[in-house]
């Protein structure tokens, strides 16, 4: 199903800033080299929003679990000073590849810390701590209730966990719908509207984005 009308999507594209020359490429050349991946790029307006919120929470410290080729990295380190730092975490040499060369190119390569490995053992790896500022989710969507307990336990107060794809193209209202990731996905958004921990908000900005801050 479609969350927003298209013809509001587009509208809602129509008036939000408007990606730059960097990502325009990137984006053109995502959705060319790898046709068969393209709904994994997240759209110019939830790039857009990823740096507004990387801004309003002051972060310094940031994580991204899930890059694909980069583009969501842009957006999240545009939005850190010069001295913060993004854990970038995934396990594709080969799409990580197209990120470091938009990474140089958006000026923002110094900023951005590259793993490529299974992204629970880098989370996991991580000092206890509570030192995270904020954090994006865009991965494997069976992994996700993992993701979000390594990172909600070390997002300082205040700091923002952002979640996406968590309306799975309304699968998650069809309980008929018992694929893996739709399930696991309905039992994620139960997991974060029951967590004393954080306050959280669901949106419908494209496939649903979830926030939720630490109290």
């Amino acid at each position: 199903m479609d969350i927003v009308n298209p013809a509001v999507n587009d509208y809602v594209l129509a008036h939000s800033t408007p990606a730059d020359d960097v990502l325009r490429d990137l984006a053109a050349e995502t959705r060319k080299a790898f046709s068969d991946f393209t709904s994994m790029q997240i759209t110019q307006d939830e790039g857009a929003f990823l740096t507004m919120l990387v801004r309003l929470v002051g972060a310094r410290r940031a994580v991204e679990v899930g890059v694909f080729t980069g583009y969501s990295s842009i957006c999240i380190a545009r939005g850190l000073p010069a001295d913060g730092r993004l854990l970038a975490c995934d396990v594709s040499e080969e799409w990580t590849s197209v990120a470091r060369r938009y990474w140089e190119r958006a000026g923002v390569a110094d900023r951005i810390d590259l793993r490529i490995a299974p992204a629970l053992e880098t989370l996991r790896a991580l000092p206890a701590d509570p030192v995270i500022d904020f954090a994006f989710i865009d991965a494997d969507k069976v992994s996700y209730p993992s993701y979000y307990e390594e990172l909600v336990t070390r997002l300082r107060p205040g700091g923002l966990v952002v979640l996406d794809n968590v309306l799975r193209s309304g699968r998650v209202l069809d309980e008929s719908s018992q694929e893996e990731p739709d399930v696991v996905m309905r039992r994620m958004n139960d997991i974060v509207v029951a967590d004393d921990r954080v306050e959280s908000v669901m949106l419908p900005m494209r496939d649903g984005v979830t926030l939720a801050r630490r109290r």
